[in-house]
């Protein structure tokens, strides 16, 4: 069955007030529910805000672009489903939760993962 990355960028939820992220944080949590009672999580969060680090072939570190000039996963979930139809379903369901549009891309097949 195919995989789904469901994802949205860095700063997409800083519209929401202080007081109000708890219940954003709770409606999120009910989708996430409902996908593993449905069968279709695999794995999901929020990523914390922060530079990156980048390691490049040769194990150079640097510090990574600057959110300015790169968009940035704030948050994603992994799901699997018979369809890109039912993926844009649940990702419709988290742009609700989260409050911010969601990005939707269907994952390789790996025969090792």
């Amino acid at each position: 069955m195919p995989r789904y990355l469901i994802s949205f960028d860095d700063g997409s939820m800083d519209h929401i007030s202080d007081e109000d992220f708890p219940a954003v944080g709770e409606a999120a949590r009910r989708v996430v529910r409902d996908a593993k009672a449905a069968g279709v999580w695999i794995f999901g969060c929020g990523v914390q805000r922060q530079q990156a680090t980048i390691v490049a072939t040769d194990g150079t570190i640097a510090l990574g672009p600057a959110e300015e000039t790169k968009a940035v996963i704030g948050g994603f979930s992994l799901i699997e489903v018979a369809s890109r139809e039912e993926a844009l379903a649940w990702a419709a369901r988290f742009a609700n939760a989260c409050r911010c549009a969601q990005e939707v891309r269907e994952i390789m097949y790996d025969l090792e993962s």
